[in-house]
């Protein structure tokens, strides 16, 4: 049992990484019109670079090479990254084209998706107070569906390819800090080749100041840093009191989008959203209520 300290200490963490994720809308506004292609780019290169430094760091260097040598481990972080990289692609697009709100409520969903994910491919049994929560947010989403007069795409891919990835993460017998190492190598050759191609060809829209230079290279370090301090809170919280801070993140997303970038949020999408949240906080409580339980209890 993790001692108070570290129980302040993990809270902490956990609020860093989620505020940081929650307030990612500002940072990917600062680039104005440079396509979400470059900006990804651009990303996997310099995480691959902030990412490797932290596995030095760490003194865990010839893991990295080591790995390459298991071929199950490749196989699984080849498909890891490729999750990873479209969940990214489709984060930034949103952000940059004015569907922050529709982003946040893939975040909103996500739990749930995880929730259905390790029911199909983990074998794990659905509680009963569980499925009302799945039933409930899959009626939010489809009443925002009809009423709409569209499938909210964003939303779905973006909560469906980061519940996979998460999926293939669990199975993958890698660490968060080394899995990430291996992924943004799989991806920076790509982003790397794409940036000397647009360059060469005179398309190139980034880089053009030094300021703009600065801001990309912290694309790195926003990568990075977040993932870093949510590793440091799960190693010293329950997983049970982390998943109350998990929607801290949407919810900075959902804020931003509404009240300072004015994205439109009607009643049917509040009425919507309400379920979602419902939802989700069933599926909290009746977790944490069922990691109190003795190991013995029903």
């Amino acid at each position: 049992m993790s001692s108070p300290s570290e129980s302040a200490r993990g809270a902490l963490y956990a609020l860093a990484a989620y505020g940081a994720w929650g307030l990612s809308p500002l940072f990917w506004k600062q680039f104005g019109d440079v396509p979400p292609e470059e900006l990804l780019a651009h990303r996997v290169v310099w995480a691959m670079v902030v990412f490797y430094l932290l596995l030095r760091a760490a003194g865990r260097g010839k893991q990295f090479f080591s790995a390459w040598r298991d071929r199950a481990t490749v196989l699984a972080m080849l498909a890891s990254s490729a999750l990873i990289g479209c969940n990214w692609f489709l984060y930034i697009w949103s952000v940059t084209h004015e569907h922050i709100v529709e982003a946040s409520l893939g975040y909103f969903i996500n739990p749930l998706v995880n929730v259905v994910l390790g029911t199909i491919f983990l074998k794990e049994r659905l509680r009963p107070l569980q499925w009302v929560a799945v039933l409930l947010a899959a009626s939010g989403v489809l009443l925002l569906t009809v009423s709409v007069g569209r499938i909210p795409w964003i939303a779905l891919t973006l909560a469906g390819s980061f519940g996979i990835y998460g999926l293939v993460r669990k199975t993958a017998p890698v660490d968060a800090l080394l899995g990430s190492n291996l992924e943004t190598s799989l991806l920076a050759p790509l982003g790397a080749g794409w940036l000397i191609w647009m360059t060469s060809s005179g398309q190139i829209q980034s880089g053009g100041s030094v300021g703009q230079w600065g801001w990309l290279l912290g694309t790195g370090l926003m990568t990075a840093l977040p993932l870093l301090w949510f590793s440091n809170a799960a190693r010293r919280l329950p997983l049970s009191i982390l998943g109350f801070f998990q929607y801290i993140a949407p919810t900075g997303q959902l804020l931003l989008g509404v009240l300072l970038y004015n994205e439109p949020f009607s009643a049917v999408e509040l009425r919507s959203f309400v379920m979602i949240w419902s939802a989700l906080a069933l599926l909290t409580i009746e977790t944490w209520m069922h990691s109190r339980r003795p190991a013995n209890a029903a």
